[in-house]
């Protein structure tokens, strides 16, 4: 990957609606050698996916919890169901697995506290947990998608 390849990647991961032209005019190359080099981004799979990221807010999805997770249980078949209930939840966004005291982090996003009591409810129905703690953001400080290249 060269210096090329990072310019048309910094503006691709902030807007994947620009032409062809305007990329090929931002990064000082034509059009074919863009199209080529955007080709080979996917098929590599660096460019895993092009989304529409939309706006949670405009959605009434304005509330988001950090959910911390630690289990008591670290066998296979646990994690299994673990992931299969935080999967089958459209309200998590992101999970990790963490080194540490805390086993995995979920980004939750729902309308309101009721809606998070609900999905607490019902992912300690599906799998036996040791201790959650919600923790709710105030405020979004910063969010992005684009990785540094």
């Amino acid at each position: 990957m060269d210096a090329t390849d990072k310019a048309i990647l910094r503006l691709v991961q902030t807007d994947t609606t620009l032409s062809l032209d305007d990329i090929a005019a931002r990064v000082g190359a034509s059009k074919t050698p863009v199209w080529n080099r955007l080709k080979r981004l996917r098929d590599d799979g660096v460019i895993a996916r092009e989304v529409a990221i939309l706006d949670p807010a405009a959605l009434g999805l304005d509330t988001c919890f950090f959910v911390l997770v630690k289990t008591s249980e670290h066998d296979a078949a646990w994690q299994d169901r673990f992931l299969a209930a935080v999967n089958q939840r459209q309200e998590v966004i992101e999970a990790h697995r963490l080194a540490g005291e805390v086993d995995y982090i979920l980004k939750v996003r729902v309308p309101n506290a009721q809606a998070y009591d609900q999905f607490y409810q019902g992912l300690i129905s599906d799998v036996k947990v040791f201790n959650v703690t919600a923790l709710l953001s105030m405020e979004e400080l910063k969010s992005t998608t684009a990785l540094p290249l």
